[in-house]
């Protein structure tokens, strides 16, 4: 790590967690009250982290508050929250935008791999390669505050910042394991396949259609439902969970299973 990424974090982790910050995420996560002790503060020490080392840009209207910047962060520090290393580090800004976004121009289809489209595109988030995450404000405000449907915008374009850590896009984030590696293929791959199978026959699946676009956005769907809908992944999908869980290193089933 950068010397002075590493003097950033030291004197952001020396300051005090404020009270206001904390306030909000009480306020706004509905995960946090499944959280133990040691999980809530570890996940302080990332949304301090977090704002110490991204900047926020208002857009489209929008009014930029810690309220907006707290809730953003600490839903995307919730990815983190049992692993190790720098984080988002290839995140050089979060545009957050008050509403949807409707995408005009010619760019690549999101729904046929190498196509490309024209039509008007509603944009709820989107992450660029070495680039910012655009978020919409008031869908991320109400997934953190009314989890439990399988949707969660923060989760998503953050998860997507985690696969392109190791330099592409492919839906396989960095796994250094080889045995965890063949196994995180061999389950997703199924998987994949039993949301494309299933969207052909027009049968409902825990993750929707849209994971089966290609592996990339199987990965960020699969990461919402992980954390959103925790318990029916373990029960309907126990081998994505495992992988899952081992990925992240986090039980949210457990935790819900605790929270009752």
């Amino acid at each position: 790590m950068p010397i002075l990424r590493r003097l950033r974090r030291r004197k952001a982790l020396r300051t005090p967690f404020p009270e206001e910050w904390r306030s909000i995420v009480r306020a706004r996560l509905a995960h946090w009250h499944h959280l133990g002790p040691e999980e809530r503060a570890r996940l302080e020490d990332l949304i301090r982290i977090f704002l110490a080392e991204h900047e926020f840009e208002a857009a489209g209207g929008m009014k930029m508050s810690d309220d907006v910047r707290v809730t953003i962060a600490a839903q995307a520090c919730l990815l983190l929250l049992g692993r190790e290393g720098d984080g988002y580090r290839d995140v050089s800004s979060i545009i957050v935008y008050p509403s949807t976004v409707v995408r005009t121009g010619v760019f690549a289809s999101p729904v046929l791999a190498g196509a490309v489209t024209d039509a008007p595109v509603p944009l709820l988030g989107e992450a660029r390669p070495r680039g910012p995450v655009v978020i919409v404000w008031d869908r991320a405000l109400a997934q953190a505050r009314h989890p439990g449907r399988g949707h969660n915008v923060v989760f998503h374009e953050f998860a997507h910042k985690i696969d392109m850590a190791d330099g592409s896009v492919d839906g396989t984030p960095r796994i250094t394991d080889p045995a965890a590696y063949r196994r995180w293929v061999e389950v997703c791959t199924k998987e994949l396949d039993h949301v494309r199978r299933a969207s052909v026959r027009g049968e409902p699946t825990l993750l929707r259609g849209y994971a089966g676009t290609n592996p990339a956005e199987f990965f960020a769907v699969a990461t919402e439902v992980f954390f959103d809908r925790p318990a029916a992944m373990e029960q309907e999908r126990p081998e994505l969970y495992e992988v899952l869980r081992e990925f992240y290193r986090q039980d949210p089933a457990a935790r819900a299973h605790r929270a009752g």
